[in-house]
């Protein structure tokens, strides 16, 4: 099975934290299949608060969201807006 991925840039200044992590686990558990968050080659499961902050996401760090199935190409791109949009904080 080919991954689906986006890559995208952590624009926020305090990273990814609690709050963030929560609002990407909770688009995650959506996925009819796995969502996986990737930094540095470490990939996680998206669906995790816990397993996104062991990721340690600053600032201007660049993570990789990944899809299994086509079907949650709509997560995918909603979790890239998340992070691109700095997780609606000031930034």
């Amino acid at each position: 099975m080919a991954f689906i991925s986006k890559q995208v840039r952590i624009v926020n200044d305090l990273g990814v934290h609690a709050r963030a992590a929560g609002m990407i686990s909770k688009a995650a558990q959506n996925a009819s299949a796995g969502v996986r968050m990737i930094k540095d080659g470490l990939a996680v499961d998206a669906s995790s608060l816990l397993d996104i902050l062991t990721l340690e996401c600053a600032k201007d760090s660049t993570v990789s969201i990944e899809i299994e199935d086509p079907k949650d190409l709509e997560i995918l791109e909603r979790i890239e807006k998340m992070i691109a949009g700095g997780f609606g904080e000031a930034s």
